[in-house]
């Protein structure tokens, strides 16, 4: 942003870390009118119907265990196998009875065997049937005991004995036999009945995934936009005319691509939009969607990536396939630089390799063997850079669209585009609001205006006036205000000079920014005062003075505390590192210092600003100059700030005190109290040339009424009443 917003930082407190979008389309559309579908050719989800199915396979379940455990666990009882020979040992006859104690601690029953017969072994379990009798409690005592009843007794683990166990069946006389060969029904219906039921789990678990798990990995996940739902069209898009008119040509090519090809001209395969986020890139490619008529695929580019290496190449294949079946078709993909980043010399392994899959699916489907010349690639990033240079080479992305900052006059076409259903004051001036907000793009103006109608709304009013947009636009460079804080006298009137310090060096000092505002109203983060200085209009090269205005304005807040009070406070860290960082771009960068036009520091420069990647390619010795000539920079410009403050010393003290007493200073009110004489004298020009103003517009209507009055009076009665031929 090109505003500069000095402000005084509050000293950290122990342990605390410090640190500091729709775009001008239209508010997003609800999701249930928005229309976003997915392609038809996938079944639906059988989330919501298949609830029913669900119960229907858990009552399966639950009745198939019942009776899969009825089949291998016919009994009723189990007697432990000392139970079981104690019983043997007293004999075959109806009176020998074994008295057992079951069940846990608090709940012990006494419970009488007897009767024991049908005796039937095999290599883990003895069975056969008892009477049963429960004797105690007496809430449990059985009214009569249960003949016949099955019991089984384990004896795994006791099965070589040396037959000691059909030697003491034979001794008491009971009769007794072996197991025979197992029954195919014993043995196999449970393995049939399990396999059975495993047939429809397995089909409705398939489908299930098929639709939304992991057997669609390989589906694309791009949302299909019907086309009577995409009613964004060039005329929805402001501030960005260069890349609409860019557009343009190709929507023509979509909607009479037999124009083009008569004279041998080639449908563009794809067009990036590059550019900061926020700027629009979204809505230009829904305009061209909408302008052109066809079907509109959208998704973005980490919708490609998965875990598992082929998957997002599957992705890529299954979304053209689906565009190329609707015949004329856009492709657009936000982020690309999520699947289209530069392949690296080296091969490596998971994320990397996936990735590189990926992008490889892309290249040929946008120009392969089996490429369609009836699908368009439209794609969105903020950083080219990073791209690999086969996805940018012409028959691939062969346009690439710049969608970049809006200026003053774009900033004021966005803003007509969003105030539609705002109500505003008959003063709001469009014009005005975007020169206070350089450096905005759309998603920030939408921002703007509707923090402006909220704090509106807030306060009570009927509409929005010029003062909800100027705070709007302090909360969104500044941050909040903190009108709650309090702080001791001593801090405020330190804060209250250092303010004053930046604004009176502004004030004075030629190529600085107008100074708008200057508040000791805690603001953000840590910001507990600020000086809000901004352009007169949009600037794109600054010169050497200029860079040494904003120095000299960084370091007036320090230096107006260190004349005041003697000492400088923790306040100045921002603008030192401001300060600082400006000085080694003129000394590296610009060549605007002694070392002569050189530039020292080699880096790539992202299309945010920021540098990428830094190499130094410089000696020892020379990196000891830079850091000199960038010395030297800041203290000839901290003896220039110095001069000047100490040389309007009275002026600052009135300043300060004025800020005390007010906490906020306009840009008019800060002239007065700097230069009132100046001040005086161009208010009374301004009144004399409104006076004048007012005076001619008088008499021009005196004029017309003396006008209208003579025609009236040289017409006739006759004129007046006869009807027009």
């Amino acid at each position: 942003m090109n505003e500069n917003v000095n402000q005084t930082n509050r000293p950290p407190e122990d342990g605390e870390n410090r640190s500091n979008d729709p775009s001008q389309e239209s508010p997003p559309t609800p999701p249930e009118k928005r229309g976003d579908k997915r392609d038809p050719q996938p079944p639906p989800s059988p989330q919501g119907a298949s609830v029913h199915q669900v119960l229907f396979i858990l009552l399966v379940v639950v009745l198939a265990v019942l009776l899969i455990n009825l089949f291998i666990n016919p009994y009723k009882t189990e007697l432990s196998l000392s139970d079981f020979l104690k019983l043997v040992d007293k004999g075959p006859t109806p009176e020998a009875f074994l008295d057992v104690q079951e069940g846990p601690e608090n709940a012990k029953k006494t419970v009488r065997y007897r009767d024991l017969k049908g005796i039937r072994a095999d290599d883990f379990v003895v069975s056969g049937t008892v009477t049963r009798e429960v004797l105690a409690p007496e809430k449990h005592k059985s009214k009569e005991p249960e003949k016949n009843v099955s019991f089984f007794v384990g004896r795994q683990g006791f099965t070589n004995d040396n037959g000691m166990l059909l030697k003491r069946l034979e001794e008491k006389g009971f009769k007794f036999d072996a197991e025979g060969y197992p029954s195919f029904f014993r043995y196999m219906a449970p393995s049939m009945l399990l396999l059975l039921l495993t047939i429809p789990l397995l089909f409705l678990f398939f489908r299930f995934l098929g639709n939304s798990g992991a057997m669609a990995f390989s589906r694309s996940r791009g949302r299909q936009v019907a086309q009577e739902d995409i009613d964004i069209t060039f005329n929805d898009v402001a501030g960005v005319d260069e890349a609409v008119e860019e557009l343009k040509e190709t929507v023509a090519f979509l909607k009479t691509p037999d124009k083009f090809q008569a004279l041998g001209g080639r449908i563009p395969r794809g067009v990036l939009l590059v550019g900061p986020p926020g700027t629009g890139k979204t809505i230009l490619a829904k305009a061209v969607a909408g302008e052109a008529g066809v079907p509109f695929f959208s998704l973005s580019g980490s919708d490609f990536v998965e875990l598992y290496v082929g998957v997002g190449a599957a992705r890529v294949r299954d979304l053209f396939e689906q565009a190329q079946r609707r015949g004329r078709a856009i492709i657009f993909i936000d982020e690309l630089d999520a699947i289209g980043k530069m392949r690296s010399g080296h091969t490596g392994g998971g994320s990397s390799e996936e990735r590189e899959q990926t992008l490889n699916a892309l290249l040929v489907e946008m120009d392969g063997f089996n490429t369609s010349s009836t699908t368009i690639v439209i794609a969105a990033t903020n950083r080219p850079e990073t791209l690999d240079p086969a996805l940018l080479r012409p028959g691939r992305f062969d346009r690439q669209v710049l969608v970049d900052r809006p200026d003053l006059r774009g900033r004021e076409e966005i803003l007509k585009v969003h105030i539609k259903n705002v109500k505003l004051s008959p003063e709001i001036d469009l014009k005005e609001i975007a020169s206070i907000s350089v450096g905005f793009v759309g998603a920030d103006l939408a921002a703007l205006v509707n923090e402006a109608a909220l704090l509106a709304a807030r306060t009570g009013k009927d509409c929005v006036t010029m003062e909800e947009f100027t705070e709007g636009v302090e909360r969104i460079t500044a941050g909040l205000q903190k009108k709650q804080r309090v702080m001791r006298p001593e801090e405020k009137k330190r804060v209250a000079y250092h303010e004053s310090g930046h604004a009176l060096v502004a004030y004075y000092s030629p190529g600085a920014d107008t100074v708008h505002k200057v508040s000791i109203i805690p603001r953000g983060l840590a910001a507990l005062g600020y000086t809000w200085q901004r352009p007169e209009d949009d600037r794109y090269v600054l010169t050497q003075t200029e860079l040494e205005a904003r120095i000299k304005v960084l370091l007036g807040g320090t230096l107006a505390e260190e004349i005041t009070f003697g000492n400088f406070s923790t306040g100045a860290q921002n603008d030192l590192e401001r300060a600082t960082e400006i000085a080694r771009s003129m000394v590296m960068d610009f060549g605007m210092s002694s070392l002569g036009r050189i530039n020292y520091r080699e880096n790539r420069q992202t299309l945010l600003g920021d540098g990428m990647f830094a190499s130094r390619n410089h000696s020892e010795k020379t990196a000891w100059e830079i850091d000199q000539a960038l010395r030297d920079i800041l203290e000839h410009l901290f003896r220039e700030a110095r001069s000047l403050l100490e040389e309007k010393k009275e002026e600052l003290i009135r300043l300060s005190e004025k800020l005390l007493e007010s906490e906020v200073i306009e840009t008019e009110e800060l002239g007065e109290i700097l230069e009132p004489e100046k001040a005086r004298l161009a208010r009374e020009k301004r009144d004399a040339e409104s006076g004048v103003e007012a005076d001619s517009i008088v008499e021009a209507e005196a004029a017309s009424e003396s006008e209208a009055a003579s025609i009236e009076a040289n017409t006739t009665d006759e004129e007046r009443h006869e009807p027009p031929t």
